[in-house]
Protein backbone atom coordinates (compact mmCIF):
# COMPACT_ATOMS: atom_id res chain seq x y z
CA UNK A 1 0.00 0.00 0.00
CA UNK A 2 1.08 3.85 -0.79
CA UNK A 3 0.54 6.16 1.90
CA UNK A 4 -0.41 9.63 1.01
CA UNK A 5 0.67 13.15 2.45
CA UNK A 6 -1.72 16.54 1.81
CA UNK A 7 0.34 19.73 2.31
CA UNK A 8 -2.45 22.48 3.74
CA UNK A 9 -0.27 24.40 5.47
CA UNK A 10 0.26 28.12 4.36
CA UNK A 11 2.54 30.82 3.79
CA UNK A 12 4.05 32.51 6.86
CA UNK A 13 3.17 36.49 7.03
CA UNK A 14 0.77 36.05 3.23
CA UNK A 15 -2.63 37.10 2.96
CA UNK A 16 -4.31 34.78 0.34
CA UNK A 17 -7.15 36.40 -1.74
CA UNK A 18 -8.62 33.00 -1.54
CA UNK A 19 -9.07 32.46 2.40
CA UNK A 20 -9.69 36.25 3.28
CA UNK A 21 -12.68 36.00 0.35
CA UNK A 22 -14.66 33.03 2.09
CA UNK A 23 -13.65 34.20 5.75
CA UNK A 24 -11.51 31.35 6.89
CA UNK A 25 -8.61 30.69 8.36
CA UNK A 26 -6.73 28.20 6.42
CA UNK A 27 -6.96 28.07 1.90
CA UNK A 28 -7.96 24.35 2.86
CA UNK A 29 -11.11 25.09 4.27
CA UNK A 30 -11.93 27.76 1.49
CA UNK A 31 -15.37 26.00 0.15
CA UNK A 32 -15.66 24.73 -3.51
CA UNK A 33 -18.74 22.99 -4.96
CA UNK A 34 -19.86 23.00 -1.46
CA UNK A 35 -17.16 21.09 0.64
CA UNK A 36 -13.94 22.77 1.95
CA UNK A 37 -11.42 22.13 -0.61
CA UNK A 38 -9.01 19.68 1.23
CA UNK A 39 -12.23 17.44 1.45
CA UNK A 40 -11.72 16.88 -2.04
CA UNK A 41 -8.36 15.49 -2.17
CA UNK A 42 -9.03 13.59 1.09
CA UNK A 43 -12.18 12.04 -0.30
CA UNK A 44 -9.62 10.97 -3.77
CA UNK A 45 -7.11 9.97 -1.87
CA UNK A 46 -9.62 7.76 0.29
CA UNK A 47 -11.48 5.88 -2.22
CA UNK A 48 -8.48 4.63 -4.34
CA UNK A 49 -7.48 1.09 -3.52
CA UNK A 50 -3.76 2.05 -3.89
CA UNK A 51 -3.62 4.40 -0.61
CA UNK A 52 -3.42 3.19 2.74
CA UNK A 53 -2.75 5.66 5.71
CA UNK A 54 -3.12 9.55 5.17
CA UNK A 55 -1.48 12.63 6.56
CA UNK A 56 -2.08 16.29 7.02
CA UNK A 57 0.50 18.73 7.34
CA UNK A 58 -1.26 21.85 8.91
CA UNK A 59 -0.16 23.93 11.48
CA UNK A 60 -3.20 23.73 13.44
CA UNK A 61 -3.92 20.50 14.01
CA UNK A 62 -7.87 21.06 15.26
CA UNK A 63 -8.57 22.72 11.95
CA UNK A 64 -9.55 18.90 10.82
CA UNK A 65 -12.20 19.18 13.39
CA UNK A 66 -13.65 22.06 11.31
CA UNK A 67 -14.06 19.09 8.21
CA UNK A 68 -16.17 16.18 8.31
CA UNK A 69 -14.68 14.40 6.33
CA UNK A 70 -11.42 14.21 7.58
CA UNK A 71 -12.87 13.65 11.03
CA UNK A 72 -14.57 10.92 9.70
CA UNK A 73 -10.93 9.40 8.42
CA UNK A 74 -9.31 10.09 11.83
CA UNK A 75 -11.88 8.08 13.55
CA UNK A 76 -11.81 5.42 10.99
CA UNK A 77 -8.05 5.28 11.80
CA UNK A 78 -6.81 6.22 8.26
CA UNK A 79 -5.92 10.09 8.99
CA UNK A 80 -3.81 12.43 11.39
CA UNK A 81 -2.83 15.67 11.27
CA UNK A 82 0.62 16.77 11.80
CA UNK A 83 2.37 20.21 12.63
CA UNK A 84 3.36 21.61 9.56
CA UNK A 85 6.89 23.03 9.90
CA UNK A 86 8.32 26.79 8.85
CA UNK A 87 9.48 25.53 5.21
CA UNK A 88 8.30 22.91 2.61
CA UNK A 89 11.41 20.37 3.14
CA UNK A 90 10.91 20.00 6.62
CA UNK A 91 6.88 19.86 6.66
CA UNK A 92 7.26 16.66 4.46
CA UNK A 93 10.61 15.25 6.18
CA UNK A 94 8.30 15.61 9.47
CA UNK A 95 5.04 14.14 8.13
CA UNK A 96 6.76 11.04 6.99
CA UNK A 97 8.31 9.78 9.68
CA UNK A 98 6.44 7.36 11.20
CA UNK A 99 4.25 6.83 7.91
CA UNK A 100 4.95 3.56 5.69
CA UNK A 101 6.96 4.20 2.25
CA UNK A 102 6.47 4.56 -0.53
CA UNK A 103 4.76 7.85 -0.10
CA UNK A 104 2.82 9.79 -2.51
CA UNK A 105 2.81 13.75 -1.65
CA UNK A 106 -0.09 16.52 -3.16
CA UNK A 107 -1.46 19.43 -2.10
CA UNK A 108 -4.77 20.73 -0.35
CA UNK A 109 -5.79 22.89 -3.68
CA UNK A 110 -5.58 19.91 -6.09
CA UNK A 111 -9.28 18.98 -5.72
CA UNK A 112 -9.85 18.06 -9.05
CA UNK A 113 -7.45 14.82 -8.35
CA UNK A 114 -9.47 11.51 -8.86
CA UNK A 115 -8.91 7.76 -7.77
CA UNK A 116 -8.32 6.89 -10.82
CA UNK A 117 -5.54 9.67 -11.64
CA UNK A 118 -3.88 8.30 -8.50
CA UNK A 119 -4.26 4.66 -9.89
CA UNK A 120 -2.63 5.62 -12.77
CA UNK A 121 0.02 7.48 -11.92
CA UNK A 122 0.93 4.61 -8.88
CA UNK A 123 0.73 1.89 -11.79
CA UNK A 124 3.66 4.07 -13.73
CA UNK A 125 6.14 4.13 -10.69
CA UNK A 126 7.95 1.12 -10.86
CA UNK A 127 11.64 1.10 -10.96
CA UNK A 128 11.60 4.54 -9.57
CA UNK A 129 13.18 6.60 -7.10
CA UNK A 130 11.07 9.61 -7.19
CA UNK A 131 7.81 10.79 -9.73
CA UNK A 132 6.36 14.00 -10.92
CA UNK A 133 3.68 13.96 -12.71
CA UNK A 134 2.26 15.82 -15.34
CA UNK A 135 -0.33 17.00 -17.99
CA UNK A 136 0.13 17.68 -21.70
CA UNK A 137 -1.17 21.23 -22.43
CA UNK A 138 -4.02 19.86 -25.14
CA UNK A 139 -5.37 17.83 -22.02
CA UNK A 140 -5.26 20.96 -19.66
CA UNK A 141 -7.16 22.51 -22.41
CA UNK A 142 -9.42 20.02 -23.08
CA UNK A 143 -10.64 19.97 -19.10
CA UNK A 144 -11.00 23.82 -19.55
CA UNK A 145 -9.92 26.28 -21.90
CA UNK A 146 -8.45 28.58 -19.24
CA UNK A 147 -7.83 26.05 -16.40
CA UNK A 148 -3.96 26.61 -16.56
CA UNK A 149 -1.82 29.57 -18.33
CA UNK A 150 1.74 28.59 -17.26
CA UNK A 151 3.37 25.55 -19.30
CA UNK A 152 6.60 23.87 -18.95
CA UNK A 153 7.92 23.92 -23.03
CA UNK A 154 9.92 20.99 -23.65
CA UNK A 155 11.69 19.58 -27.22
CA UNK A 156 8.39 17.75 -28.26
CA UNK A 157 5.30 19.32 -25.98
CA UNK A 158 4.03 21.96 -23.43
CA UNK A 159 3.24 20.26 -20.27
CA UNK A 160 2.23 21.66 -17.16
CA UNK A 161 2.59 20.34 -13.38
CA UNK A 162 0.04 18.11 -11.05
CA UNK A 163 1.17 19.02 -7.99
CA UNK A 164 1.59 15.26 -7.01
CA UNK A 165 4.56 13.67 -6.07
CA UNK A 166 6.04 10.10 -5.43
CA UNK A 167 8.63 8.92 -2.75
CA UNK A 168 9.98 5.53 -3.24
CA UNK A 169 11.23 5.00 0.55
CA UNK A 170 12.84 7.60 2.88
CA UNK A 171 16.40 7.65 0.99
CA UNK A 172 14.42 9.75 -1.55
CA UNK A 173 13.91 12.27 0.85
CA UNK A 174 17.06 13.46 -0.19
CA UNK A 175 15.05 15.34 -2.79
CA UNK A 176 13.09 17.12 -0.80
CA UNK A 177 16.16 19.17 0.45
CA UNK A 178 16.08 20.88 -3.07
CA UNK A 179 12.30 22.69 -1.84
CA UNK A 180 13.72 24.13 1.65
CA UNK A 181 13.98 27.58 0.59
CA UNK A 182 9.92 27.27 -0.50
CA UNK A 183 9.76 25.90 -4.12
CA UNK A 184 9.00 29.47 -5.34
CA UNK A 185 10.97 27.97 -8.71
CA UNK A 186 8.70 30.41 -11.17
CA UNK A 187 9.24 33.39 -8.77
CA UNK A 188 13.09 32.83 -7.77
CA UNK A 189 14.85 31.38 -10.94
CA UNK A 190 18.36 31.43 -9.36
CA UNK A 191 16.86 28.68 -6.58
CA UNK A 192 16.89 26.56 -9.80
CA UNK A 193 20.02 26.77 -10.10
CA UNK A 194 21.22 25.96 -6.76
CA UNK A 195 18.82 22.76 -6.79
CA UNK A 196 19.39 21.56 -10.75
CA UNK A 197 22.20 23.02 -11.93
CA UNK A 198 23.27 26.39 -14.21
CA UNK A 199 23.04 23.99 -17.80
CA UNK A 200 19.84 22.40 -16.78
CA UNK A 201 18.11 26.01 -15.82
CA UNK A 202 19.65 27.33 -19.31
CA UNK A 203 17.80 23.83 -21.46
CA UNK A 204 14.81 24.08 -19.12
CA UNK A 205 13.98 27.67 -19.93
CA UNK A 206 14.58 27.58 -24.15
CA UNK A 207 12.98 23.75 -24.06
CA UNK A 208 15.72 22.07 -24.91
CA UNK A 209 15.84 18.32 -24.74
CA UNK A 210 12.07 16.44 -24.29
CA UNK A 211 10.38 15.64 -20.74
CA UNK A 212 11.94 12.59 -20.69
CA UNK A 213 15.76 13.33 -21.39
CA UNK A 214 15.49 16.44 -19.00
CA UNK A 215 14.44 14.06 -15.71
CA UNK A 216 17.03 11.66 -17.00
CA UNK A 217 19.69 14.65 -16.52
CA UNK A 218 17.81 15.02 -13.17
CA UNK A 219 18.37 11.85 -12.32
CA UNK A 220 22.06 11.86 -12.89
CA UNK A 221 22.44 15.11 -10.88
CA UNK A 222 20.84 13.81 -8.07
CA UNK A 223 21.93 9.81 -8.41
CA UNK A 224 18.41 9.10 -8.24
CA UNK A 225 15.88 7.61 -10.59
CA UNK A 226 13.36 10.41 -10.73
CA UNK A 227 10.69 9.99 -13.32
CA UNK A 228 8.45 12.42 -14.97
CA UNK A 229 4.48 10.66 -15.16
CA UNK A 230 2.10 12.13 -17.71
CA UNK A 231 -1.25 12.18 -16.76
CA UNK A 232 -4.09 11.29 -18.76
CA UNK A 233 -6.73 13.61 -17.24
CA UNK A 234 -5.78 17.37 -17.84
CA UNK A 235 -7.76 18.42 -14.97
CA UNK A 236 -5.07 17.10 -12.62
CA UNK A 237 -3.06 20.41 -13.70
CA UNK A 238 -5.63 22.65 -12.54
CA UNK A 239 -5.38 23.57 -8.54
CA UNK A 240 -7.27 26.10 -7.19
CA UNK A 241 -4.46 29.19 -6.98
CA UNK A 242 -7.00 32.09 -7.52
CA UNK A 243 -11.28 33.61 -8.47
CA UNK A 244 -10.69 32.18 -11.47
CA UNK A 245 -9.07 28.39 -10.59
CA UNK A 246 -11.38 28.48 -8.02
CA UNK A 247 -14.51 28.99 -10.14
CA UNK A 248 -13.28 26.62 -12.96
CA UNK A 249 -12.76 24.07 -10.30
CA UNK A 250 -16.57 24.25 -9.24
CA UNK A 251 -17.82 23.89 -12.23
CA UNK A 252 -15.60 20.86 -13.24
CA UNK A 253 -16.36 19.35 -9.85
CA UNK A 254 -20.23 20.07 -10.38
CA UNK A 255 -20.22 18.54 -13.93
CA UNK A 256 -18.44 16.05 -12.96
CA UNK A 257 -20.77 14.74 -9.75
CA UNK A 258 -23.42 17.21 -8.65
CA UNK A 259 -25.68 14.71 -6.88
CA UNK A 260 -22.70 13.05 -4.77
CA UNK A 261 -21.62 16.62 -4.10
CA UNK A 262 -24.54 17.73 -2.71
CA UNK A 263 -25.54 14.98 -0.70
CA UNK A 264 -21.93 15.35 1.47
Amino acid sequence: MTSALILAGKRHAVVDPLTAAAGVSHKCLVPVANLPMISHVANALAASPEIGQMRVSIEEIAIIEQVPALQQLQSAGRLEAVQARPNLADSVIAASRGLGFPLLITTADAVLLTPATINEMLAATQGADAAVAFARREDVLAAHRDGQRRFYRFGEASYSNCNSYWLRDATALSLVENFRSGGQFAKNPLRIVGAFGLLNLIRFHYGIGTLASTFERFSQRFDKTIRPIVLSDGAAAIDVDNMRTHAIAEQLLLTRAPMAIAAE
